[in-house]
């Protein structure tokens, strides 16, 4: 890998550090060629730290380190991003990144919904909502509707209506994910699953 660390005239270069396995980043440093050949070496990143003017492991006085899985250079050769196994929080502060968020696997719209699933059963008493009426009924009700939409899926299948096909496909995974939700899961229990058989 070919990395420009002249470019900016100070032998540095923007190391952005993202989650291998959330995908969120979790903060932004620096590294000289010393610091890329150190972390490459030990699969622990360190930066070059512009305060210290010196190496810096991240996790050297906390035991928070980031264990290396790769690093990409950009298009330009001058901007690192490197995914890593973080071993507790990141940031200085003791929050998990540098902006203050909690770094969590998040699986976009679908996270969104399952929150809202969530909301709709911890405020069953207080909601009209379809979804609050499903968690009144029980998991037996649940578990039902799960199973006539998994029947509406594979007769759809069978068709040539991609429409219905869809349609029947996205009711089945908000059943599913309402499932979930009425078993105390969410998504990243199946992934975790997922992942162990893979």
């Amino acid at each position: 890998m070919e990395i420009d660390f002249n470019k900016n005239n100070d032998g540095l270069v923007p190391a952005i550090i993202q989650d291998a396995l959330t995908k969120n980043v979790l903060m932004l440093g620096y590294m000289n060629e010393e610091a890329y050949q150190k972390t490459v070496d030990t699969n622990r990143v360190t930066f070059f730290s512009r305060t210290k003017n010196r190496l810096w492991t991240k996790g050297e006085e906390s035991g928070n380190f980031l264990n290396l899985v790769t690093i990409k250079n950009d298009c330009d050769q001058d901007t690192l991003l490197i995914t890593v196994s973080p071993v507790g929080p990141t940031c200085h502060k003791g929050t998990d990144t540098c902006w203050d968020e909690d770094n969590i696997q998040k699986f976009g719209f679908l996270s969104d919904l399952e929150a809202v699933i969530k909301n709709r059963k911890e405020n069953v008493d207080n909601d009209k909502s379809y979804v609050a009426s499903l968690f009144k009924a029980g998991i037996n009700k649940v578990a039902q509707k799960v199973g006539e939409e998994a029947v509406e899926v594979v007769i759809e299948a069978k068709d040539d209506n991609d429409d219905l096909f869809l349609n029947e496909s996205a009711d089945l995974l908000f059943h599913y994910l309402i499932l979930l939700q009425a078993k105390d899961f969410s998504l990243k229990d199946i992934v975790k699953v997922l992942e162990s058989r893979s």
